[in-house]
């Protein structure tokens, strides 16, 4: 008799896992990133390594047009991409075409990490162009959000064997 209520607790939270375990898995939450930003960037390379940018999902939908200007050699670039929330674990991936000084295609995975440290983000993106126009890229990303206006971010760009750290300020809208 003195065993029965071990066994009673140790069958209610057997039954309550298997319960738990076939019901349906709960919608992931929105991921919460702002696309809508405009970018002042600085690179390692120097004075030519400056750029501003601006982002915007067009409509409130999920095309996103990145308009960017750079002083390196006047370097202009139109990109156009399509914003998949949510896709896994909170992560969004975009994939787009830009046009300007280097023609490419490009994937970029970003992720907030609230759950670790409010207001932390991390990306990583890939952009392949042809070699004339310079090859395979990757850059990666950690930023903090200050508030809901204004973030700074830390990253790297990897052009083909080349590394440049990139800090950036935005102002999210």
């Amino acid at each position: 008799m003195k065993n029965i209520l071990p066994i009673l607790t140790l069958t209610t939270l057997t039954a309550a896992a298997f319960a738990d375990a076939g019901a349906a898995a709960p919608a992931a939450a929105a991921s919460g990133l702002s696309y809508n930003r405009v970018t002042i960037a600085q690179g390692t390379s120097g004075q030519t390594d400056r750029s501003i940018s601006v982002a915007n999902l067009i409509n409130g939908s999920n095309v996103l047009v990145t308009l960017t200007q750079g002083n390196a050699n006047d370097a202009s670039e139109v990109s156009l991409g399509y914003v998949f929330k949510n896709v896994t674990n909170g992560i969004d991936a975009t994939v787009g075409v830009s046009s300007g000084t280097q023609d490419a295609v490009t994937v970029d995975l970003r992720r907030s990490l609230s759950e670790v440290v409010a207001g932390l983000e991390v990306a990583l993106g890939y952009s392949h162009a042809s070699k004339n126009d310079g090859g395979t890229s990757w850059n990666y990303e950690v930023s903090y959000n200050i508030n809901k206006q204004f973030s700074v971010g830390f990253g790297a760009n990897d052009v083909d064997g080349a590394n440049t750290k990139v800090v950036g300020l935005r102002y999210n809208y």
